[in-house]
């Protein structure tokens, strides 16, 4: 295929590649997630919106970053087993040593209070409205390493947070994590990869990897052939979800990043759309066929 490829992108769900042109399943329910084989990693567009203020540099002040007005809630399930979950309900997480509520992982704090937080192998996700997270594996020593514009760097924490609040991420995904000792030499060992060389296409996916180990997190960990086997449930509110399949943990985590780049509004306004579009031809499709059970959406 070579340059003749296009970059594969997406503006909203309704341009998502889909097994019915409406963008629902009728037969299994959830909609197939698009696929980002062929499109630009997420730190390339990153490096567009701060370009102009490098590690180290000085940065604006930002805007009070409210996680719960601006996060989608999600889950990440393999085939039945639930791999990655952001709540901000008490029942659907553990508290966090040292806080008293449930939602106290999904926390932020400022880079400075969160040297006092990090311990060698903690992985962080700094967050901020309108930007997708960046992830970095604190190594010890005010450090962190992580993948900024193409390259595995060793910088500070607080020069590679660009200013913004951050968190400690160990108990979003829920793989068996390795040994600090082994997550913080699994980042030492990357320091200096770039472009063509690196086997990962975004920070996250790259922290993840240094943290579990598996080749899910790497480009082409997985083969993208037969079923999906990957689900993000994304929850709506009012006790609503809405389920998208996908063939590959790559794929999906582009598409969540992608939903925390835009954010939770964007999103809802984007699903109820698609919606709002199914449920009519439901309604049409009812009248025609009343016995027909047309497709799921599913609701808690």
């Amino acid at each position: 295929m070579g340059n003749q490829v296009e970059k594969l992108t997406h503006l909203n769900y309704k341009e998502v590649p889909t097994a019915d042109p409406t963008g629902m399943d009728r037969d299994e329910g959830p909609r197939i997630g698009v696929s980002y084989i062929f499109s630009n990693d997420d730190d390339e567009l990153e490096q567009q919106q701060d370009s102009g203020h490098d590690l180290g540099g000085e940065h604006p002040a930002l805007q009070p970053y409210d996680p719960q007005l601006h996060e989608v809630e999600c889950s990440v399930y393999y085939r039945d087993e639930c791999i990655y979950q952001k709540s901000f309900s008490e029942e659907d997480t553990l508290p966090e040593e040292g806080e008293e509520g449930g939602r106290g992982h999904l926390s932020t704090y400022t880079p400075e209070n969160l040297l006092n937080r990090c311990k060698p192998g903690d992985l962080v996700e700094f967050v901020c409205q309108a930007q997708y997270p960046h992830w970095v594996v604190y190594v010890g020593d005010f450090q962190v390493v992580h993948l900024h514009r193409l390259e595995v760097v060793n910088s500070f924490l607080t020069d590679a947070s660009q200013g913004r609040r951050g968190r400690i991420a160990n108990q979003l995904y829920r793989y068996k994590p390795l040994s600090p000792a082994a997550v913080v030499r699994n980042a030492l060992e990357q320091v200096g990869c770039k472009d063509r060389d690196l086997s990962w296409r975004n920070s996250e996916c790259f922290a993840a990897w240094c943290r579990y180990g598996k080749r899910e997190f790497k480009i082409g960990g997985e083969l993208r052939i037969g079923k999906q086997p990957y689900r993000l449930q994304i929850r709506l509110g009012d006790k609503r979800s809405h389920t998208l399949e996908f063939q590959s943990l790559e794929d999906l985590i582009m598409e969540k990043r992608r939903n925390d780049q835009i954010g939770r509004a964007a999103v809802i306004q984007e699903l109820s759309s698609h919606l709002q579009a199914a449920e009519e031809e439901d309604e049409e499709e009812e009248e025609d066929h009343p016995h027909h059970p047309g497709a799921r959406t599913a609701v808690e």
